[in-house]
């Protein structure tokens, strides 16, 4: 695996990370903000970079904003709001071709910075508030973003899962916030909130391809200044739960969805996380894992199982679609194919097939600009340095012994199912 070298610079206010790879055609701008969840700015927060990508002072509609991304030959613009343990994080990609693939000299990459900080830094705005009817228009897209988790019923029971299971803890917060709280949202309150984020917020912006150093740093540099800041922490709440907690929810629905949450007591940069990663793969991770095997092949009792990690929170979540009556029996065979992890159940081929797996999907992320760049940007999250080739490193030294030392620190904690109506009574 080629080693993916990154050099980070210390800029005003923010940090700049460079990579350098002539595999891409194009080149990849994304800009990371970071700030602790909240209840107060979650769904602020959420509205903010929608906001912010449909408009500029210089640009001030979709349209012509969509129209000057197409004369650079069709670059391509997006955002994103993702939450990675208690932190609500917004990103902003560009993808512009490298000019050194075009018999056209224009500088693309300045003009893809340049948009960058026009859409960051001069928003379609004044006195001290967003145009309004930008704003109104996004918060109507935003609430139907919300609305559409209930009426996905898979990302809804996962959703609830964890309100229940991190109850009192930030991460409970939905990541585009709460329908509630949007129509009280005003172009005025958008506003401060958005100064208060870019004073505070830990700022990171990655430039990815075939670049010169010295260039980009001195473009950013020009463009991009911020005030110094410490960033703010988020308060690491880890709730230990004495018993399991049950929860059933009845809904008119024609299939049951079981979700059962498990405390890791594991995070990303722990020394035992490489375990972690491959423990999971065998119990639930992969389509050869002990719970399609046993749950779904083997007692035919699910459409869909799973288990996922979450790396920053400490959590694993297993999720699973059941017939309403097969819930006891399903609770069942995964609790017992976790004590099957837990006293060593498992074959040094299962060990080997799941190491290649994680392998080929970090090689297939990697493959990617944004990849590279979600990859990397958890050591931000973290405050971990963790080097690629170490992580791959790490990862295929893991032993049977470790990964069962990992199983015995996993505890179950929640059981929600969401159960038909008639099941329900």
């Amino acid at each position: 695996m080629g080693v993916i070298s990154e050099a980070v610079k210390e800029m005003n206010g923010y940090k700049l990370h460079i990579v350098k790879s002539d595999k891409f055609k194009t080149n990849t701008i994304v800009w990371k903000m970071k700030a602790p969840l909240n209840k107060e700015g979650v769904t602020k927060r959420a509205l903010l970079p929608h906001v912010l990508q449909s408009s500029t002072a210089a640009y001030p509609t979709t349209e012509k904003l969509r129209s000057y991304l197409d004369d650079l030959y069709g670059a391509n613009l997006f955002v994103d709001v993702a939450k990675k343990g208690e932190y609500q994080i917004l990103s902003f990609s560009i993808e512009i071709a490298n000019e050194k693939f075009l018999s056209d000299p224009t500088p693309l990459l300045s003009k893809g910075l340049e948009l960058l900080a026009d859409i960051l830094l001069n928003p379609l705005a004044q006195n001290g508030s967003f145009d309004s009817e930008t704003v109104e228009n996004e918060k109507r897209t935003l609430k139907q973003r919300i609305q559409s988790v209930y009426d996905d019923k898979m990302r809804y029971s996962s959703h609830r899962l964890v309100e229940e299971m991190c109850a009192g803890e930030p991460y409970a917060l939905h990541v585009n916030g709460e329908l509630d709280d949007v129509d009280n949202i005003t172009a005025q309150d958008l506003y401060s909130y958005y100064q208060q984020a870019f004073a505070q917020d830990e700022l990171d912006l990655y430039v990815i391809g075939d670049v010169a150093e010295a260039e980009v740093e001195a473009a950013v540099a020009s463009l991009f200044d911020f005030a110094p800041r410490t960033p703010l922490e988020a308060n690491l709440l880890s709730g230990i739960r004495k018993e399991e907690k049950v929860v059933k929810e009845p809904q008119d629905v024609k299939q049951g969805k079981l979700n059962i949450g498990f405390r890791t007591n594991v995070k990303y940069g722990d020394k035992d996380y490489y375990a972690l990663q491959v423990f999971n793969g065998i119990y639930g991770g992969f389509s050869h894992s002990k719970l399609f095997h046993h749950v779904r092949e083997k007692n035919s009792l699910a459409y869909y199982v799973a288990s996922r990690l979450e790396s920053h929170k400490g959590l694993m979540m297993v999720m699973s679609g059941i017939e309403f009556e097969n819930f006891q029996l399903a609770v069942d065979i995964i609790k017992e194919q976790m004590e099957a992890m837990k006293s060593g159940d498992f074959s040094e081929e299962e060990i080997q097939q799941t190491k290649a797996v994680i392998e080929n999907q970090m090689l297939e992320t990697l493959d990617t600009a944004r990849g590279i760049v979600e990859v990397i940007y958890h050591n931000v999250v973290s405050k971990a340095h963790v080097p690629l080739d170490q992580w791959m490193q790490s990862m295929q030294q893991t032993t049977k012994e470790d990964i069962i030392a990992v199983a015995n620190k996993v505890n179950l904690d929640t059981i929600y199912f969401l159960t038909g109506m008639e099941a329900g009574k």
